[in-house]
């Protein structure tokens, strides 16, 4: 039997974390959780790695939670439910927060917890039959460990209406509310339409890349005050000092490719 995910080098300095279950459209379950948990903390100490895409086989990114695991879990305990509702909380959170560069490649139905994976990656790029929706209320839920990330990639007006409707969102409106990045054009793959993105991350420095994310997570928000230009001005010092932006500034001046770029993003 082929493993329910994989984790695999795609190209220099591109690895892909993949859901392979395209059997059953690539829906999650308790197991699948625990894998992805896993691989995502693999993938983190991976040296090798400048971006993670996340991608799935089949015509489906994912239809969202799997059914059976649901109706498993109606019999469990409260505490059951909590610890299994944590569990997938963890996983977002472990996403939302992975150190490196994340892009999200999504066709056909992105439906739940999957529109709730693709919030927590950097950027989304989708196929033009990509259809997202929050279904949840459908079976008498609420999308509530998604919807951290989901009200910060639709904010809360729009995440009223598709929380409250569950209606489809088509992928050229989920293009305009945000929650996707870049649309592939017809006839173009994924990957065809993803790789302008790719090249564009390859080039840019991996320590910035990491601080730059850690710089949105923690200054979105925030009020600007003493507190808060200090804090800028402390990050930009310590990484101005550091080995990487010295090679950065030092191939810029040398009209040269610094050090951590790969021939191949040319």
């Amino acid at each position: 039997m082929s493993e329910p995910l994989l984790l695999r080098p795609a190209a220099p300095g591109v690895w892909e974390l993949v859901l392979n279950r395209p059997g059953c459209h690539n829906a999650f379950d308790d197991a699948l959780i625990a894998a992805m948990i896993q691989q995502l903390d693999n993938a983190a100490h991976l040296l090798d790695l400048r971006l993670l895409v996340l991608r799935s086989m089949g015509r489906h990114f994912s239809a969202g939670a799997d059914l059976a695991w649901m109706q498993r879990a109606a019999g469990y305990s409260r505490r059951q439910n909590l610890a299994d509702a944590e569990q997938l909380a963890l996983l977002l959170r472990r996403l939302d927060q992975f150190p490196g560069p994340t892009l999200a490649l999504v066709q056909g139905a992105a439906y739940g917890g999957a529109l709730g994976l693709a919030a927590c990656c950097d950027l989304v790029v989708a196929a033009a039959d990509a259809r997202f929706c929050l279904s949840e209320v459908r079976l008498g839920l609420i999308p509530a460990t998604i919807a951290p990330y989901v009200l910060r990639a639709l904010g809360p007006r729009q995440a009223r209406r598709y929380m409250l409707t569950a209606e489809l969102i088509p992928a050229r409106e989920a293009e305009r509310l945000g929650l996707v990045h870049l649309l592939a054009e017809p006839g173009q793959s994924l990957d065809e339409a993803a790789t302008p993105l790719i090249r564009a991350l390859l080039r840019n420095g991996p320590v910035a890349l990491a601080a730059a994310k850690q710089l949105i997570r923690e200054f979105a928000y925030r009020p600007i005050n003493g507190p808060l230009i200090e804090d800028s001005a402390r990050r930009i010092a310590e990484l101005r000092a550091g080995a990487e932006a010295q090679e950065g500034i030092s191939a810029f001046l040398q009209k040269r490719p610094p050090a951590w770029e790969d021939e191949d993003v040319h």
